[in-house]
């Protein structure tokens, strides 16, 4: 079936120097063939396709490749994959084998085929690395992007969770080597963990990187939807006690972001969640944030934060709140962690 779309959204974003426009939201798939349903997914396409999103990103690891699958089923019943910008990523794990994971050729060309396999789809529009590899040279990673790019199967190539050298350090491999180099880079940034204010974010304004955060509400702690004395909530993210790794992206700091937000969302007439994720959308060399909706209410609300204005005078609140480049959840340092699942003789 093929939608007939006619998109609510007016302030499409150019993608880095592509020359692409992409809505200013993306459509996270995280959460798509796991904790939501194939058919729960589904829905929630159709709806972010209709409200005029057209930036879909997901992993080849997310839920065992279930993610991707419900993406390309999806596509493929709305009719819509000519009208999206489609990404996807490589890296993490997928076998037991000691070449299924990592930056090599060997895994970024079979995992590539496997994803498009499953997505349905001659071809990635943005295929990134979910990692750096410190195990791999960037030139040999770079090479195998270069030949599919070539081959027709990839359109644009993009990092997530680099450091700014290894962004830098692969923009001059490419320069040096005459390959085709990254446009994008996928990193954490929200209220509560601005780091990547420090270098990230200038280094991709100075080289025409377009800038896509993740967790722009810190995983849920930016909702509103956490008691100060029951921080692990029934159902959210930090549910799990036993998630060391979320809980320590978790701090009371979190919460005071959110009593200082929550008088400024009574007067705009929007939930704190909506304000945290506009914030990020309004900020200076911010390309377009992503949201991983779990349903389609949270997809609704998400959605709602595109029409909410962040002035200057609300930008020095929430600078008061927690200062440029300064962090009360530890996000941008959880995601450049070595990678430890490799095992080497």
């Amino acid at each position: 079936m093929h939608r007939n779309r006619k998109s609510a959204i007016v302030n499409y974003k150019s993608f880095g120097r592509t020359g692409v426009n992409v809505s200013p939201l993306v459509l996270g798939c995280m959460m798509f063939g796991g904790r939501t349903s194939p058919e729960d997914s589904y829905a929630i396409i159709d709806r972010a396709l209709d409200a005029g999103l057209n930036f879909l990103d997901t992993a080849n690891v997310y839920n065992g490749g279930r993610s991707e699958e419900a993406v390309g089923e999806a596509l493929v019943r709305n009719g819509s994959r000519d009208s999206v910008f489609l990404a996807t990523k490589v890296h993490g794990r997928t076998g037991d084998a000691p070449n299924d994971l990592g930056n090599s050729r060997l895994h970024i060309i079979q995992q590539c085929e496997a994803s498009l396999r499953r997505l349905q789809t001659d071809r990635i529009d943005l295929y990134q690395l979910h990692r750096a590899d410190r195990h791999i040279a960037i030139d040999e990673t770079l090479r195998a992007f270069d030949d599919l790019i070539t081959s027709g199967k990839v359109n644009y190539i993009g990092t997530s969770n680099f450091g700014s050298w290894q962004v830098v350090e692969s923009l001059w491999a490419s320069k040096e080597l005459g390959l085709n180099r990254f446009v994008s880079d996928q990193s954490p940034y929200n209220m509560a963990d601005r780091r990547m204010e420090r270098e990230q974010i200038p280094m991709c304004q100075t080289y025409g990187l377009a800038v896509i955060p993740w967790s722009p509400m810190a995983g849920g702690g930016l909702t509103g939807k956490y008691e100060r004395t029951v921080k692990q909530a029934s159902g959210t993210r930090f549910g799990d006690e036993t998630d060391a790794g979320k809980l320590t992206r978790f701090s009371d700091g979190v919460l005071d972001i959110v009593d200082g937000l929550r008088p400024m969302a009574e007067a705009k007439g929007c939930t704190i969640a909506q304000l945290s994720l506009a914030w990020v959308m309004q900020q200076p060399g911010v390309t377009a944030p992503l949201v991983g909706p779990r349903t389609l209410e949270q997809l609704e609300d998400n959605l709602g934060a595109i029409d909410v204005e962040i002035t200057d005078e609300d930008r020095v609140t929430i600078d008061a709140l927690n200062p440029p480049g300064g962090h009360e959840a530890n996000f941008y340092e959880a995601s450049f962690a070595p990678n430890l699942q490799r095992v080497i003789a």
